[in-house]
């Protein structure tokens, strides 16, 4: 017989209108917007709490987001604790080249560690506007996605029963690997990949900054990125074989490169410090076009992945949830269904326009350790050009900094 009793965090009757799957800044950004129309939604997540409160990810928001967010009231603390950078620096033949972007667009990025972000909002989501949320789950599926009764199932990690929930929606914001990208019907979309052939050794330093700004290497032996995190800890990249194994960089081998690669006339030598996390990505970009199927939607990576190269990721998933968001919003109090039909073209344009600067970027970082003379002369005169030509500097730093337009 099966035990019908209803279990405290697996209730056996359950409906919501909107059901996320995937508490990410993506997934919390849509359920924060939801409580705060007084519209009920569910959030799952495979992870605990504090598995996602602390799982190191990016730092870098766009003026643009952060307005978004601030709009919504989920801005306080990072306007409040996250560092204001103007400008970056290149270095490149053995020379420093300071890139003051705020001089020429007056906007500026935010440095706020997404971890925190994540804590903010589903503290604001969970504790305050008193969203649900379920950690822990299981085997999550979709069903009846193209129809008007869609559900979403999973095993309750408390009692191992399967626990179907109806809705009207589903909000698809569980990353690359999750489920919902995967539900889709391989004849109902289309996936456009873009390998770069390269790798980077993501790096976690116990080291305090060795710059007040972020610092773009470009050497003949590769790339080499330093982007402060907090006042002790440093995020750092090295260019490496893409599928290179973490261990093959000891931290003597990874300190002896970063010293070389970002190494320039009267700079000082890199803070070093212990490092408390190496993995390798392998560098690849993707866009899943629609970012819809019937009821549901997608969002943020399991969308579109942005390889880091320009820091456009957690930029992109706020981007969508806003649009996504407000679009529920609209329909579920108001019945209007202009946003949720425009939702894929919408966020594709900006999609599409922080790939092709990733790819354009990925160009300039890597060009110079390709081995081939040619590209290593034609990625010398485009860094060049960004500081002799004012025209060509803005023009970086608008698509730099995402200030094609703000939500």
């Amino acid at each position: 017989m099966t035990d019908t009793t209803a279990h405290p965090n697996c209730p056996s009757q359950q409906r919501f209108p909107v059901v996320i799957v995937g508490a990410g800044p993506a997934g919390l950004t849509i359920g924060n917007i939801l409580r705060a129309a007084g519209v009920d939604c569910l959030v799952l997540e495979t992870e605990t709490r504090e598995f996602i409160e602390q799982r190191p990810r990016a730092g870098v928001i766009e003026e643009g987001a952060v307005r978004g967010l601030e709009r919504r009231g989920l801005a306080g603390n990072l306007l409040e604790r996250a560092e204001v950078h103007t400008e970056c620096e290149f270095r490149f033949a053995g020379e420093r080249y300071r890139f003051r972007y705020a001089e020429l667009t007056g906007r500026h990025h935010f440095v706020y560690p997404q971890p925190l972000l994540v804590t903010d909002l589903v503290r604001e989501y969970a504790d305050v506007r008193g969203g649900e949320i379920r950690f822990g789950v299981q085997d999550v599926q979709l069903h009846g996605m193209d129809s008007d009764r869609p559900s979403v199932s999973y095993l309750c990690s408390e009692t191992g029963e399967r626990q179907f929930v109806d809705c009207d929606f589903i909000a698809g914001c569980d990353g690359a690997r999750g489920v919902t990208r995967a539900a889709l019907p391989p004849e109902r979309a289309r996936i456009a990949r873009f390998d770069y052939g390269i790798g980077w050794l993501a790096l976690l330093a116990e080291a305090p900054p060795s710059s007040d700004c972020v610092l773009f290497g470009m050497h003949p032996r590769g790339f080499a990125g330093h982007m402060p995190r907090s006042p002790e800890v440093t995020r750092y990249y090295l260019q490496c074989p893409p599928g290179d194994d973490p261990e093959n960089w000891s931290q003597d081998r990874v300190w002896t490169e970063l010293q070389e690669r970002l190494g320039a006339v009267d700079a000082a030598p890199l803070t070093e410090g212990r490092l408390i996390e190496k993995r390798v990505l392998d560098m690849h970009n993707y866009v899943v076009e629609p970012m819809a199927f019937g009821r549901l939607f997608l969002a943020g990576d399991a969308a579109h992945l942005t390889a880091p190269i320009a820091a456009k990721g957690m930029n992109l998933a706020l981007h969508d949830a806003f649009l996504l968001g407000d679009a529920f919003v609209a329909y579920l109090t108001k019945g209007e269904d202009s946003g949720l039909t425009g939702y894929s073209e919408a966020c594709l344009a900006r999609v599409w326009d922080y790939q092709e600067f990733s790819q354009w970027l990925s160009e300039v970082y890597h060009g110079t350790a390709s081995g081939d003379p040619y590209r290593a002369g034609t990625t010398l005169a485009r860094l060049r050009r960004l500081f002799a030509s004012p025209a060509a500097g803005a023009a970086f730093a608008e698509q730099y900094l995402g200030a094609g337009g703000a939500d």
